[in-house]
């Protein structure tokens, strides 16, 4: 059985282009103001959602089957934790 290539329009390709530039600029500003301790949470946070924005349009990974989304999050998953243990191990020093 063939799969079916999704078609998608190039007026979304730019309108997702032009999001991730606004993001950009966030996370240029989200530097610039100090935060404090949540500078960088606020990168990370930007950081995802542009991630995300990446992967699901322009890797197509939105138009997959379930089992390549399902390795994404188990890959995000063991991510986050190796992240959150390595904050946590800081903080403590």
């Amino acid at each position: 059985m063939e799969k079916q290539h999704t078609i998608i329009p190039l007026g979304k390709y730019v309108l997702i282009w032009l999001a991730l530039l606004v993001l950009t600029a966030a996370t240029v500003t989200a530097a610039g103001l100090h935060f404090g301790q949540f500078t960088i949470l606020a990168a990370i946070a930007i950081a995802t959602i542009k991630g995300t924005l990446v992967l699901m349009y322009f890797m197509h990974l939105k138009y997959e089957d379930r089992v390549f989304i399902i390795m994404l999050m188990l890959a995000l998953f063991t991510l986050a934790v190796i992240m959150v243990l390595t904050f946590i191990d800081v903080s403590f020093r």
